[in-house]
């Protein structure tokens, strides 16, 4: 059950044995069925979530009642509302399962102790939030100066796995694109 956290713990830092022994019990495990709910808007962010198994989407609704994704977190990754989990304020994001999900959860007084328990850890969250700014700056140069047609390819570059495992609906709302202009630019690249 922890064996994918502790890969993706050690491809950023060096865990001794009895450091990943130690790791679990700082973490409880929970699954979700397919469309259910790991967070809701106005809820605190009690957890900051490793993915284990599965999909999970993180978005707002508008005024329109539209879902606005700002985040797809599978297999290896994390996913929270940060803001609400650092903070304690109520949150701004939904999150909830594409598919079944396995997820290894921390709590916000489990994380603070960890880090001071363990320097690597801290190590580790410090590398990640590093590479998780770098990628919001990408992002956010992404939709400002790319065209619709390099957003997709972008994405189907990187990620390839979530042509299959995200509907395509969703997949356009993460790229601030209308389901139609990907299903035109599928057409087209074809």
């Amino acid at each position: 059950m922890f064996d994918l956290l502790i890969q993706h713990i050690q491809e950023k830092v060096q865990l001794t044995s009895e450091e990943a022994i130690q790791l679990e019990a700082y973490f409880t495990f929970k699954k979700l069925r397919k469309k259910q709910y790991l967070l809701q808007e106005g809820e605190v962010c009690k957890h900051m979530t490793f993915v284990n198994k599965g999909v999970l989407k993180s978005y707002v609704i508008d005024e329109k009642g539209v879902e606005n994704i700002n985040f797809l977190g599978w297999e290896g990754w994390w996913i929270a509302d940060s803001y609400s989990f650092f903070t304690g304020e109520k949150g701004v994001l939904n999150i909830d399962a594409l598919e079944d999900v396995e997820l290894l959860l921390i709590s916000k007084e489990n994380y603070d102790k960890l880090v001071v328990d363990m320097p690597v850890m801290s190590t580790y969250f410090r590398i990640l939030y590093e590479r998780s700014l770098s990628n919001k700056d990408r992002r956010i140069l992404s939709n400002i100066a790319y065209n619709a047609e390099e957003k997709y390819a972008q994405i189907i570059t990187c990620y390839p796995e979530l042509l299959n495992r995200v509907p395509q609906h969703l997949l356009a709302s993460y790229l601030g694109l209308t389901p139609e202009t990907v299903s035109r630019i599928k057409k087209k690249m074809k």
